[in-house]
């Protein structure tokens, strides 16, 4: 069907609306002069700016867009170690895993949050009767907002991407990744100074962590979140994911993740292809008496922190029980 041809086209327009989106990032400050008002205008254009680009990196990370190996990965460098100033190598170790087991205990990195929250209705009962001292989980939905979406970016993965590549000794990497970093206040603090340029990059991190977390955790939270049961893969990937409904703007703010069913299915699909494919996923899953959900975006948030208050609730009575005479 041609499903996993890329189109020029598409990509052009991408790499169009990022480069404007960037330049004028910094533009309306050198023109308008530095405010709160070109400040603010700033900050949008910048977050939406880097959030568009962690969209196409996941592109090249996922090998979709070209049909060599090498220029995908070339890709990826620019888009994610230059453009971001993260790690490919460390998305790829981190991803990967993933898309193999997807919301798997012990085995998805992108679920091992015991530290701070519990999902599903397995990780809550375990971590109830095996720590006597750990987060008030019971209360993770309404803390969930302050430590969550808004720290994911400029805390955690801040740190991880730096503490990765120098255990990995990923030395040019580590100097592609800086390259970013230079960029940004060589360009920014004879405008706001250092402070200035300092508090603006956090601040830009912090509205695309809030972004990115909304939209990636949508998809997975809400799904089961159990030990490995060995799944055959359609079952494990539908029973970890879910999607969101189409339309342009659900396009753009996912950045086709809003496909997220179809793209667990077929990884190095384009995404602009996904909702191609979606009508034979669906029919397959009618056949099988697999569930396919589908949700509005605003009820996709909101069914998070349901979930992680459903969680909280579920580990509160298995802690009362095991550790409360």
């Amino acid at each position: 069907m041609g499903l996993f041809d890329a189109s020029v086209t598409f990509y052009i327009v991408v790499f169009t609306q990022i480069f404007i989106l960037q330049i004028m990032s910094y533009l309306v400050m050198v023109w308008y002069g530095v405010n709160f008002w070109t400040v603010i205008a700033s900050l949008i254009l910048y977050a939406t700016a880097q959030t568009q680009i962690g969209w196409t990196q996941h592109d090249f990370g996922h090998l979709s867009v070209f049909k060599s190996s090498k220029w995908n990965h070339i890709f990826h460098q620019i888009t994610l170690t230059f453009m971001k100033g993260c790690s490919s190598s460390w998305w790829n170790h981190m991803h990967y895993q993933h898309h193999a087991k997807p919301n798997v205990i012990h085995k998805d990195p992108d679920v091992r949050l015991d530290a701070l929250f519990v999902v599903g209705d397995v990780m809550p009962v375990d971590v109830a009767k095996t720590r006597k001292k750990s987060m008030p989980f019971n209360k993770q939905h309404k803390y969930f907002f302050a430590i969550g979406p808004p720290l994911l970016f400029p805390v955690y993965f801040q740190i991880m991407i730096f503490r990765f590549t120098i255990i990995r000794k990923l030395w040019p990497e580590l100097c592609l990744c800086l390259g970013y970093y230079i960029l940004h206040f060589a360009l920014h603090i004879p405008l706001l100074g250092v402070g200035g340029a300092v508090l603006h990059y956090f601040t830009m991190r912090v509205i695309e962590s809030n972004w990115f977390t909304w939209v990636t955790q949508s998809n997975h939270i809400p799904m089961q979140i159990k030990q490995d049961d060995a799944n055959p893969w359609l079952k494990l990937q539908m029973h970890a994911t879910c999607n969101i409904e189409k339309s342009a703007f659900n396009d753009w703010f996912t950045g086709h993740l809003n496909f997220q069913v179809e793209h667990h299915l077929f990884p190095t699909m384009p995404r602009h292809n996904l909702y191609k494919i979606s009508p034979l996923v669906k029919s397959l899953c009618e056949k099988h008496g697999v569930p396919y959900t589908v949700k509005p975006l605003l009820q996709s948030f909101v069914d998070i922190i349901k979930s992680l208050k459903s969680s909280g609730e579920l580990w509160e009575e298995t802690y009362k029980e095991f550790h409360c005479d």
